[in-house]
C-alpha cells in the first residue's frame, strides 16, 4: 500500500492539530477559532497538494525514462 504521508508531513499535521486543540482551550469558542481552523485546513491542504505533486512528478519521470529507453532502442 502506498504511504499517504511521509514522516515529516505527518509530524506537521499532528503538531498543527495539537496547536489547534490548545488554541480552542486557550481562546475558547470565539471568532478567533475560525482563524485557527483556517490555519489548520490550509496547512493540511498544502501538505496534501505537495504530496499529490510528488506523485505526479514520479509518474512523469517514469514516462520520460520509458521514452528514453525506447529512443535508445530505436537508435540501435
Amino acid at each position: 500500500m502506498k504511504k499517504l504521508l511521509d514522516t515529516g508531513n505527518l509530524i506537521v499535521v499532528v503538531l498543527t492539530i495539537i496547536l489547534f486543540i490548545v488554541a480552542i482551550f486557550l481562546k475558547g469558542f470565539t471568532k478567533d477559532l475560525l482563524l485557527e481552523a483556517g490555519v489548520l485546513l490550509v496547512s493540511i491542504k498544502l501538505i496534501f497538494f505537495a504530496n499529490k505533486q510528488i506523485i505526479f512528478d514520479r509518474e512523469v519521470m517514469s514516462r520520460f525514462d520509458e521514452l528514453k529507453k525506447e529512443i535508445e532502442n530505436l537508435k540501435k
